[in-house]
């Protein structure tokens, strides 16, 4: 089997008693060691820095979590009307702020260049759903203020994408959305010919009007070359969901090879929240659990992700006023930071790990005599080529609850020599026992290793950086 397959069911084993995590009864040898975002130097994940423009968080108030989360880039909306409070007159102090003290952490910010401005007629709104740039006066100040923003930050940033969710049913058509996305592109490109400019930022990814008119439109004029990568966004309930990647990689592929798929925005709440996922009787355990398995179902399909979002927002808009609690980071009512949550140190772990020296085995082989749902996903180190294999229970969403069912799993043509269990939500590592290994020069085989509805690893241990474990 490749990638991903089927483990048999069986009896759940109780589940552990502690809120995070699961004891496999193996002993501890330690646990992750966090690393700041200066301390990798590449990986595909990104983090959330979203509605700044807007005000519904305060970098100020988080700055202090993004270096030590790992993630080596934030998305962030540039905010027109934030720049531009008046004709002609750009305020770029608050911007400056977020792009200079990522950059100072490790982090690479990349800049989305909506929403529209009201001080121009037909100019649009500041958030989501309020509208394209429409009038010739607003048209003309919007290709000036993308020119202004490229020109000011070129020397910094090198990712744009154009504007967020136009096929949320906002009064946007497909045909005005490609018109207004090859218009911007060609100013941001002008600008700064290495620029990597991503399109749509989908809200829907199971429609594909917007992707297939823009691409079609671009083909005709001979502007492909303005569309490197399309992000997609998407909150299904299990976050092991990715058949978009599939479908939209195949719409892309129809038109050219060289255009990337992304995940641009997707994450879990912790509570009771505002958007996308609301109505599920959501905790901080399921957020993580969700969060991961999202995380790492990307991953194992090489898909670049964006984790949303860093801190919980407050919003104050007329279509949506409350907290929008997908934040790793718990938020006080006055827009303070109460605190990092569970999905945090989550998510800190996996950027720890999976950063570009850990290469996806895209043909990974596994087998199982098991008939439940099992997502497996197999990286080699580059340089030494040690193993690290995420494996989970996947065929339903995430429980509050850590039952585990002992797994029976066999890696032909992979090797290991002190392979260790890693509990990703914990952080913990454990010994695998030599009872519960074999290897011959055909692969190797484990036995009865206690998965659950959220990853963990089995990995050569030298791959890992680990540290004693706290004693609280």
């Amino acid at each position: 089997m490749l990638g991903m397959g089927i483990l048999a069911a069986g009896c759940l084993t109780n589940p552990c008693e502690t809120a995070a995590g699961c004891d496999p009864g193996f002993p501890l040898v330690g646990t992750i060691r966090p690393r700041h975002a200066r301390e990798i130097r590449s990986s595909t994940w990104s983090v959330g820095g979203e509605t700044l423009d807007r005000d519904f968080a305060v970098y100020g108030n988080y700055r202090q979590y993004l270096g030590p989360l790992g993630a080596k880039a934030i998305r962030v909306q540039a905010g027109w009307a934030k720049c531009e409070k008046t004709p002609g007159r750009y305020e770029w102090a608050w911007l400056d702020e977020i792009v200079d003290d990522a950059l100072a952490q490790g982090v690479q910010p990349w800049l989305e260049t909506s929403y529209g401005n009201p001080i121009y007629p037909d100019g649009g709104g500041t958030g989501l759903g309020a509208g394209l740039p429409k009038s010739p006066d607003a048209l003309r100040a919007w290709d000036a203020w993308v020119k202004a923003l490229v020109a000011r930050y070129k020397d910094r940033i090198h990712e744009w994408e154009i504007w967020n969710e136009p096929d949320g049913g906002h009064g946007i058509t497909a045909e005005v959305f490609a018109e207004f996305h090859l218009r911007t592109a060609a100013i941001i490109r002008a600008e700064q010919p290495g620029a990597r400019i991503y399109a749509l930022a989908l809200a829907s990814t199971g429609k594909t009007e917007f992707t297939e008119t823009l691409l079609r439109l671009a083909k005709e004029r001979g502007q492909l070359g303005l569309i490197d990568a399309i992000t997609i966004h998407g909150y299904p309930k299990n976050p092991d969901d990715t058949g978009a990647v599939e479908r939209f990689r195949e719409l892309a592929a129809r038109y050219s090879p060289n255009i990337e798929i992304r995940q641009g925005e997707t994450g879990a709440p912790s509570d009771k929240t505002v958007g996308a996922l609301q109505g599920v009787p959501w905790t901080e355990l399921k957020q993580a659990k969700w969060d991961l398995r999202r995380m790492l179902a990307h991953h194992g399909k090489g898909v670049p992700f964006n984790l949303f979002t860093l801190c919980e927002l407050k919003y104050n808009q007329p279509r949506m006023t409350g907290f929008n609690r997908k934040g790793l980071l718990r938020c006080n009512e006055d827009k303070t930071v109460a605190g990092p949550k569970l999905a945090y140190f989550a998510a800190q772990r996996v950027f720890a790990i999976f950063d570009d020296t850990l290469e996806r085995v895209a043909d990974f082989r596994f087998t199982t005599p098991a008939t439940e749902k099992l997502a497996v996903f197999g990286y080699r180190k580059k340089g030494d080529g040690g193993t690290v294999v995420a494996a989970w229970l996947c065929g339903a969403p995430p429980e509050d609850a850590n039952a585990t069912m002992p797994v029976d799993l066999a890696m032909p043509g992979t090797k290991f020599t002190s392979p260790v269990y890693v509990d990703v939500i914990t952080g913990d590592v454990y010994g695998i026992p030599a009872d519960r290994w074999s290897a011959d020069a055909g692969g190797v085989a484990f036995k009865q290793l206690p998965l659950y509805d959220s990853p963990v690893l089995i990995a050569e241990r030298a791959v890992l950086q680990i540290e004693a474990k706290r004693t609280p």
